[in-house]
């Protein structure tokens, strides 16, 4: 089935370029063929640096070898399980510290068919992700300390009509 055309006064590869979130392409051996000027501004790597290379580049090492597995089945499957999902994974920047990353997969296709790589658009989620965290454990704070004085809880509540109450009584 041959690929639809996009018909457009757009040049493709100044779109790639100015575009905000990183995109980049992996060929089907895993080797970066594509590397935009976000990806750069993300995770340090320049063009020049990432090209040729894997992904490795970015993936934390505990995390590689589920990577290369699921590449690997992807390529000769020519079938991701994540369709359009978003997925959220940790990655790593050039000098050593880690990122949250949410980024959607598209597999790319040679003429005859064969799956000739994967594109991924990518955003640094990290001070979401952060913030989150972040208020996850204030609440789990909370509740904890609701459960460790729940009479306290319950004549805040008890109370808390008595305390909006205008002092002397009735307004009327």
């Amino acid at each position: 089935m041959p690929a639809p055309s996009i018909q457009t006064s757009v040049n493709l590869a100044d779109l790639v370029t100015a575009i905000s979130d990183a995109v980049m392409v992996c060929d089907a051996q895993g080797l970066i063929v594509l590397w935009n000027p976000a990806c750069q501004r993300m995770f340090g790597h320049t063009e020049a640096e990432a090209l040729g290379r894997s992904l490795d580049i970015i993936i934390p090492q505990r995390q590689q070898q589920r990577h290369w597995d699921g590449y690997h089945v992807t390529m000769k499957s020519g079938i991701t399980k994540y369709g359009s999902d978003l997925l959220k994974v940790p990655a790593v920047h050039k000098d050593g510290h880690s990122l949250s990353i949410a980024f959607t997969v598209s597999l790319l296709h040679a003429p005859d068919g064969s799956v000739s790589g994967i594109a991924a658009v990518v955003r640094d989620e990290s001070a979401r992700f952060a913030q989150d965290r972040e208020t996850r454990k204030r609440m789990a704070e909370l509740e904890a300390a609701l459960q460790a004085a729940p009479v306290a809880a319950t004549a805040a509540t008890t109370l808390a009509p008595i305390a909006s109450a205008p002092i002397g009584g009735s307004a009327s």
